[in-house]
Protein backbone atom coordinates (compact mmCIF):
# COMPACT_ATOMS: atom_id res chain seq x y z
CA UNK A 1 0.00 0.00 0.00
CA UNK A 2 2.76 2.37 0.94
CA UNK A 3 4.65 1.78 -2.25
CA UNK A 4 1.44 2.72 -4.39
CA UNK A 5 0.65 5.52 -2.66
CA UNK A 6 4.47 7.08 -3.02
CA UNK A 7 4.26 6.01 -6.65
CA UNK A 8 0.86 7.35 -7.59
CA UNK A 9 1.78 10.77 -5.51
CA UNK A 10 5.19 10.75 -7.43
CA UNK A 11 3.36 10.58 -10.78
CA UNK A 12 0.47 13.38 -10.22
CA UNK A 13 3.51 16.07 -8.50
CA UNK A 14 5.39 15.35 -11.72
CA UNK A 15 2.81 16.06 -13.93
CA UNK A 16 1.77 19.42 -12.34
CA UNK A 17 3.98 21.80 -14.93
CA UNK A 18 1.34 20.00 -17.62
CA UNK A 19 -1.28 21.66 -15.65
CA UNK A 20 0.49 24.74 -14.83
CA UNK A 21 -2.17 27.48 -15.63
CA UNK A 22 -5.23 25.75 -13.62
CA UNK A 23 -2.50 25.14 -10.98
CA UNK A 24 -1.49 28.76 -10.76
CA UNK A 25 -4.89 29.68 -9.79
CA UNK A 26 -4.62 27.58 -6.29
CA UNK A 27 -1.56 29.53 -5.58
CA UNK A 28 -2.60 32.87 -6.39
CA UNK A 29 -5.48 32.60 -4.47
CA UNK A 30 -3.65 30.93 -1.54
CA UNK A 31 -0.76 33.10 -1.71
CA UNK A 32 -3.19 36.48 -1.47
CA UNK A 33 -5.05 35.09 1.62
CA UNK A 34 -1.67 34.48 3.40
CA UNK A 35 0.06 37.66 2.15
CA UNK A 36 -2.83 39.87 3.42
CA UNK A 37 -2.75 38.27 6.80
CA UNK A 38 0.51 38.41 7.66
CA UNK A 39 0.65 42.14 6.67
CA UNK A 40 -1.76 43.02 8.47
CA UNK A 41 -0.76 40.91 11.55
CA UNK A 42 2.55 42.38 11.09
CA UNK A 43 1.36 45.92 11.77
CA UNK A 44 -0.52 44.81 14.80
CA UNK A 45 2.66 42.53 15.98
CA UNK A 46 4.97 45.49 15.12
CA UNK A 47 2.90 48.39 17.24
CA UNK A 48 3.09 46.06 20.03
CA UNK A 49 6.29 45.26 19.90
CA UNK A 50 6.74 49.55 19.68
CA UNK A 51 5.56 49.71 23.64
CA UNK A 52 6.66 46.54 25.13
CA UNK A 53 10.13 47.38 24.06
CA UNK A 54 9.77 50.83 25.76
CA UNK A 55 9.86 49.57 29.35
CA UNK A 56 12.70 47.88 30.90
CA UNK A 57 12.19 46.33 34.33
CA UNK A 58 14.33 48.29 36.72
CA UNK A 59 13.05 51.36 36.03
CA UNK A 60 9.62 53.33 37.17
CA UNK A 61 7.64 56.17 36.31
CA UNK A 62 6.21 58.10 38.84
CA UNK A 63 2.76 60.40 37.54
CA UNK A 64 -0.22 62.49 39.85
CA UNK A 65 -2.37 60.34 41.45
CA UNK A 66 -5.29 60.03 38.94
CA UNK A 67 -3.60 60.68 36.03
CA UNK A 68 -3.51 57.50 33.23
CA UNK A 69 -0.78 59.27 31.06
CA UNK A 70 2.05 62.02 31.38
CA UNK A 71 -0.12 64.09 28.88
CA UNK A 72 -2.93 64.42 31.67
CA UNK A 73 0.03 64.42 34.83
CA UNK A 74 2.04 66.96 37.23
CA UNK A 75 4.40 66.90 39.70
CA UNK A 76 5.65 69.69 42.10
CA UNK A 77 8.82 70.26 43.25
CA UNK A 78 8.39 69.35 46.67
CA UNK A 79 6.94 65.77 45.94
CA UNK A 80 9.37 65.93 43.03
CA UNK A 81 12.75 66.10 45.61
CA UNK A 82 10.59 63.48 48.19
CA UNK A 83 10.49 60.47 45.79
CA UNK A 84 13.92 60.81 44.50
CA UNK A 85 15.59 60.67 47.62
CA UNK A 86 13.67 57.25 48.58
CA UNK A 87 15.83 54.39 49.38
CA UNK A 88 16.68 52.17 45.99
CA UNK A 89 17.00 55.51 44.18
CA UNK A 90 19.82 54.83 41.37
CA UNK A 91 18.31 57.88 39.44
CA UNK A 92 15.78 60.00 39.07
CA UNK A 93 14.93 62.09 35.92
CA UNK A 94 12.44 64.88 35.95
CA UNK A 95 10.50 65.56 32.24
CA UNK A 96 8.27 67.32 30.75
CA UNK A 97 5.64 65.78 28.50
CA UNK A 98 3.63 67.88 25.92
CA UNK A 99 2.85 67.65 22.28
CA UNK A 100 2.86 70.17 19.14
CA UNK A 101 0.93 70.24 15.63
CA UNK A 102 3.73 68.95 13.38
CA UNK A 103 2.26 68.32 9.85
CA UNK A 104 3.48 64.39 8.55
CA UNK A 105 4.72 63.75 5.46
CA UNK A 106 2.27 61.18 3.95
CA UNK A 107 -0.80 63.66 4.01
CA UNK A 108 0.95 67.27 4.84
CA UNK A 109 -1.78 67.74 7.84
CA UNK A 110 -0.96 68.21 11.08
CA UNK A 111 -0.79 65.79 13.89
CA UNK A 112 0.41 65.37 17.49
CA UNK A 113 4.21 64.89 18.04
CA UNK A 114 5.12 64.15 21.73
CA UNK A 115 7.83 66.41 22.68
CA UNK A 116 9.91 65.32 25.96
CA UNK A 117 11.77 67.36 28.24
CA UNK A 118 14.68 65.49 29.78
CA UNK A 119 17.79 65.96 31.91
CA UNK A 120 21.04 64.09 31.65
CA UNK A 121 19.48 61.34 34.20
CA UNK A 122 17.23 60.76 31.83
CA UNK A 123 20.01 59.45 28.56
CA UNK A 124 21.69 57.83 31.84
CA UNK A 125 19.03 55.43 32.56
CA UNK A 126 17.93 54.93 29.32
CA UNK A 127 20.69 52.79 27.65
CA UNK A 128 19.12 51.83 24.73
CA UNK A 129 18.97 55.63 23.24
CA UNK A 130 21.77 56.12 20.54
CA UNK A 131 22.69 58.87 18.35
CA UNK A 132 22.51 57.85 14.82
CA UNK A 133 23.10 60.95 13.21
CA UNK A 134 24.44 64.33 14.34
CA UNK A 135 25.19 64.79 17.91
CA UNK A 136 22.45 65.65 21.58
CA UNK A 137 21.43 68.94 22.03
CA UNK A 138 23.35 71.21 24.16
CA UNK A 139 21.45 71.76 27.47
CA UNK A 140 20.57 75.50 27.81
CA UNK A 141 19.89 76.04 23.80
CA UNK A 142 16.94 75.63 21.84
CA UNK A 143 18.29 72.38 20.36
CA UNK A 144 16.53 68.75 20.33
CA UNK A 145 16.78 65.47 18.64
CA UNK A 146 14.26 64.01 17.32
CA UNK A 147 13.42 59.98 17.21
CA UNK A 148 14.03 57.77 13.79
CA UNK A 149 10.39 57.18 14.09
CA UNK A 150 9.63 60.42 14.08
CA UNK A 151 11.59 61.85 11.49
CA UNK A 152 10.16 59.38 9.34
CA UNK A 153 6.85 60.16 9.52
CA UNK A 154 6.90 63.97 9.94
CA UNK A 155 7.78 66.68 7.37
CA UNK A 156 10.43 69.43 8.37
CA UNK A 157 11.65 66.73 11.11
CA UNK A 158 15.37 66.45 9.28
CA UNK A 159 18.71 66.86 10.58
CA UNK A 160 19.81 70.35 10.68
CA UNK A 161 16.48 71.75 9.69
CA UNK A 162 14.49 74.58 12.33
CA UNK A 163 11.10 73.23 13.38
CA UNK A 164 8.56 75.55 14.72
CA UNK A 165 6.89 74.32 18.29
CA UNK A 166 4.43 76.16 20.08
CA UNK A 167 6.18 79.52 18.88
CA UNK A 168 9.13 78.35 19.64
CA UNK A 169 12.00 77.65 16.72
CA UNK A 170 14.10 74.52 17.04
CA UNK A 171 17.21 73.61 15.42
CA UNK A 172 17.39 69.66 15.31
CA UNK A 173 21.12 68.61 16.06
CA UNK A 174 20.55 64.65 15.81
CA UNK A 175 18.58 61.78 15.11
CA UNK A 176 18.35 58.54 17.86
CA UNK A 177 17.51 55.51 18.22
CA UNK A 178 16.18 53.75 21.12
CA UNK A 179 15.69 50.02 19.93
CA UNK A 180 12.46 50.53 18.03
CA UNK A 181 10.50 51.68 21.16
CA UNK A 182 7.67 54.09 21.46
CA UNK A 183 10.58 56.77 22.45
CA UNK A 184 11.27 56.90 19.02
CA UNK A 185 8.08 58.53 18.30
CA UNK A 186 9.31 61.73 20.28
CA UNK A 187 11.42 64.65 20.25
CA UNK A 188 14.10 65.51 22.78
CA UNK A 189 14.70 68.99 23.90
CA UNK A 190 16.27 69.91 27.28
CA UNK A 191 14.49 70.14 30.34
CA UNK A 192 14.96 73.98 31.36
CA UNK A 193 14.89 75.20 27.92
CA UNK A 194 11.61 72.82 27.50
CA UNK A 195 10.07 74.83 30.90
CA UNK A 196 10.97 78.09 29.70
CA UNK A 197 9.77 77.87 26.01
CA UNK A 198 6.24 75.80 26.55
CA UNK A 199 5.98 78.26 29.80
CA UNK A 200 5.74 75.41 32.81
CA UNK A 201 5.75 77.06 35.27
CA UNK A 202 7.68 74.51 37.79
CA UNK A 203 7.88 70.86 38.76
CA UNK A 204 7.75 68.28 35.98
CA UNK A 205 5.25 66.42 34.13
CA UNK A 206 6.61 62.73 35.41
CA UNK A 207 9.59 61.29 36.99
CA UNK A 208 11.49 58.26 35.83
CA UNK A 209 13.38 56.91 37.64
CA UNK A 210 15.96 53.66 37.93
CA UNK A 211 15.90 51.95 40.99
CA UNK A 212 18.08 49.08 42.62
CA UNK A 213 16.34 46.25 41.76
CA UNK A 214 12.88 45.07 39.33
CA UNK A 215 11.67 44.84 43.36
CA UNK A 216 12.05 47.80 44.10
CA UNK A 217 8.99 49.58 42.44
CA UNK A 218 6.34 47.60 44.60
CA UNK A 219 8.20 48.71 47.12
CA UNK A 220 8.18 52.20 45.82
CA UNK A 221 4.55 52.42 44.95
CA UNK A 222 3.65 51.11 48.62
CA UNK A 223 6.18 53.58 49.96
CA UNK A 224 4.47 56.78 48.21
CA UNK A 225 0.97 55.56 48.96
CA UNK A 226 1.96 55.68 52.58
CA UNK A 227 2.83 58.82 52.58
CA UNK A 228 0.31 62.11 53.28
CA UNK A 229 2.24 64.77 51.71
CA UNK A 230 2.36 62.52 48.33
CA UNK A 231 -0.69 62.33 45.61
CA UNK A 232 1.39 60.29 43.48
CA UNK A 233 1.09 56.66 41.27
CA UNK A 234 4.20 54.76 40.72
CA UNK A 235 4.23 52.24 37.63
CA UNK A 236 6.82 49.89 36.86
CA UNK A 237 7.64 51.25 33.26
CA UNK A 238 6.84 47.77 31.32
CA UNK A 239 3.34 48.04 33.45
CA UNK A 240 3.03 51.52 31.88
CA UNK A 241 3.76 50.91 28.30
CA UNK A 242 1.55 47.86 28.34
CA UNK A 243 -1.42 50.01 28.99
CA UNK A 244 -0.60 52.48 26.90
CA UNK A 245 -0.52 49.94 24.16
CA UNK A 246 -4.39 49.65 25.01
CA UNK A 247 -6.51 47.30 22.62
CA UNK A 248 -4.97 48.47 19.70
CA UNK A 249 -2.80 45.94 18.89
CA UNK A 250 -5.84 43.15 19.45
CA UNK A 251 -8.09 45.44 17.52
CA UNK A 252 -5.72 45.05 14.22
CA UNK A 253 -4.76 41.40 15.00
CA UNK A 254 -8.45 40.38 14.90
CA UNK A 255 -9.09 42.77 11.75
CA UNK A 256 -6.38 40.89 10.39
CA UNK A 257 -7.80 37.43 10.80
CA UNK A 258 -11.57 38.61 9.47
CA UNK A 259 -10.11 39.52 6.16
CA UNK A 260 -8.18 36.56 6.17
CA UNK A 261 -11.31 34.27 6.87
CA UNK A 262 -12.98 36.22 3.83
CA UNK A 263 -10.82 36.14 1.63
CA UNK A 264 -9.95 32.40 2.45
CA UNK A 265 -13.48 31.33 1.60
CA UNK A 266 -12.97 32.60 -1.85
CA UNK A 267 -9.23 30.56 -2.19
CA UNK A 268 -10.76 27.47 -1.06
CA UNK A 269 -13.82 28.02 -3.74
CA UNK A 270 -10.92 28.37 -6.53
CA UNK A 271 -8.83 25.07 -4.91
CA UNK A 272 -12.11 23.35 -4.78
CA UNK A 273 -12.76 23.93 -8.70
CA UNK A 274 -8.92 23.86 -9.74
CA UNK A 275 -9.18 20.24 -7.85
CA UNK A 276 -12.38 19.26 -9.40
CA UNK A 277 -10.93 19.96 -12.64
CA UNK A 278 -8.06 18.20 -12.53
CA UNK A 279 -9.66 15.09 -11.28
CA UNK A 280 -12.30 15.55 -13.94
CA UNK A 281 -9.10 15.74 -16.94
CA UNK A 282 -7.41 12.45 -15.29
CA UNK A 283 -10.62 10.40 -15.13
CA UNK A 284 -9.12 7.87 -17.30
CA UNK A 285 -5.97 8.07 -15.78
CA UNK A 286 -7.60 7.38 -12.28
CA UNK A 287 -9.77 4.62 -13.96
CA UNK A 288 -6.39 3.00 -15.25
CA UNK A 289 -4.20 3.12 -12.21
CA UNK A 290 -7.73 1.28 -10.49
CA UNK A 291 -8.20 -1.17 -13.11
CA UNK A 292 -4.06 -2.22 -12.39
CA UNK A 293 -4.44 -2.81 -9.05
CA UNK A 294 -4.23 0.76 -7.13
CA UNK A 295 -6.37 1.02 -4.21
CA UNK A 296 -8.58 3.68 -3.15
CA UNK A 297 -6.94 5.00 -1.07
CA UNK A 298 -3.63 6.20 -2.95
CA UNK A 299 -5.47 7.62 -5.24
CA UNK A 300 -7.02 9.95 -2.53
CA UNK A 301 -3.59 10.49 -0.85
CA UNK A 302 -2.20 11.69 -4.35
CA UNK A 303 -5.25 14.30 -5.21
CA UNK A 304 -4.36 15.55 -1.38
CA UNK A 305 -0.51 15.69 -1.89
CA UNK A 306 -1.12 17.92 -5.13
CA UNK A 307 -3.36 20.15 -3.60
CA UNK A 308 -0.97 20.51 -0.61
CA UNK A 309 1.83 20.80 -2.40
CA UNK A 310 0.16 23.48 -4.34
CA UNK A 311 -0.95 25.13 -0.99
CA UNK A 312 2.53 25.63 0.34
CA UNK A 313 3.69 27.09 -2.92
CA UNK A 314 1.31 29.43 -2.25
CA UNK A 315 1.33 30.36 1.37
CA UNK A 316 5.35 30.62 0.70
CA UNK A 317 4.55 33.28 -2.32
CA UNK A 318 2.08 35.39 0.20
CA UNK A 319 4.70 34.93 3.10
CA UNK A 320 7.67 36.08 0.74
CA UNK A 321 5.26 38.66 -0.69
CA UNK A 322 4.58 40.04 3.20
CA UNK A 323 7.99 39.51 4.34
CA UNK A 324 9.99 41.52 1.36
CA UNK A 325 7.26 44.10 1.00
CA UNK A 326 6.40 45.22 4.34
CA UNK A 327 8.96 43.94 6.89
CA UNK A 328 10.59 47.05 8.80
CA UNK A 329 7.99 49.62 6.62
CA UNK A 330 7.66 53.09 9.18
CA UNK A 331 3.95 53.81 9.35
CA UNK A 332 2.43 55.91 12.22
CA UNK A 333 -1.07 56.04 13.99
CA UNK A 334 -2.97 57.62 16.62
CA UNK A 335 -2.27 56.63 20.27
CA UNK A 336 -5.66 56.83 22.23
CA UNK A 337 -3.48 56.89 25.61
CA UNK A 338 -1.37 59.92 24.43
CA UNK A 339 -3.50 61.25 21.68
CA UNK A 340 -0.12 61.53 19.70
CA UNK A 341 1.19 59.53 16.84
CA UNK A 342 3.13 56.58 17.04
CA UNK A 343 5.43 55.61 14.81
CA UNK A 344 6.16 51.52 14.34
CA UNK A 345 7.51 49.56 12.17
CA UNK A 346 5.67 46.56 10.45
CA UNK A 347 7.83 43.22 12.16
CA UNK A 348 6.60 39.70 9.65
CA UNK A 349 8.45 37.25 12.05
CA UNK A 350 8.56 33.53 12.10
CA UNK A 351 5.70 32.71 13.67
CA UNK A 352 3.70 34.72 11.79
CA UNK A 353 5.04 33.30 8.58
CA UNK A 354 4.35 30.16 9.91
CA UNK A 355 0.90 31.16 10.70
CA UNK A 356 0.40 32.11 7.19
CA UNK A 357 1.66 28.43 6.06
CA UNK A 358 -0.83 26.67 8.13
CA UNK A 359 -3.62 28.32 6.97
CA UNK A 360 -3.01 27.87 3.75
CA UNK A 361 -1.89 23.93 4.24
CA UNK A 362 -5.91 24.35 5.85
CA UNK A 363 -7.10 25.52 2.38
CA UNK A 364 -5.40 23.06 0.51
CA UNK A 365 -6.69 20.71 2.74
CA UNK A 366 -10.19 21.53 2.29
CA UNK A 367 -9.63 22.16 -1.45
CA UNK A 368 -8.60 19.11 -1.87
CA UNK A 369 -10.35 16.47 0.36
CA UNK A 370 -13.66 16.18 -1.83
CA UNK A 371 -11.96 16.17 -5.36
CA UNK A 372 -9.93 13.34 -3.44
CA UNK A 373 -13.04 11.49 -2.35
CA UNK A 374 -14.71 11.97 -5.85
CA UNK A 375 -11.70 10.32 -7.32
CA UNK A 376 -11.31 7.49 -4.90
CA UNK A 377 -14.99 6.66 -5.44
CA UNK A 378 -15.35 6.77 -9.34
CA UNK A 379 -16.69 3.88 -11.14
CA UNK A 380 -13.97 2.37 -12.90
CA UNK A 381 -16.16 0.99 -15.58
CA UNK A 382 -17.78 4.19 -16.19
CA UNK A 383 -14.43 6.20 -16.29
CA UNK A 384 -12.76 3.88 -18.78
CA UNK A 385 -15.35 4.58 -20.92
CA UNK A 386 -14.97 8.51 -20.10
CA UNK A 387 -18.40 8.63 -18.75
Amino acid sequence: MLGQIVRITLLNLRNLPSRLGSSSVIVVGIGGVVGVMVAILAMATGFAATFESAGAPDRAIVLRGGSDSELSSGIGQDALGIVASMEGVLLASRELYTVADVPKRSSGTDANLIVRGVTGAGFEMRDEVRIVAGRTFTPGKGELIAGRGASVEFAGIDLGSTVKLRQTEWTIVGIFEAGGSAYESELWVDFPVAQSAFRWGGGASSLRLLVDSPERVAELGERVDADPRLDLAVFGEKEFFNRQKGDLADTIEMFGYLVAAIMAVGAAFAALNTMYAAVVSRTVEIATLRALGFGALPVVVSVMAEALALAVFGGALGAAVAYFGFNGFTVSTLSDASFSQIAFDFAVTTELMATGLVWALLLGAVGGLFPAVRAALLPITLALRGE
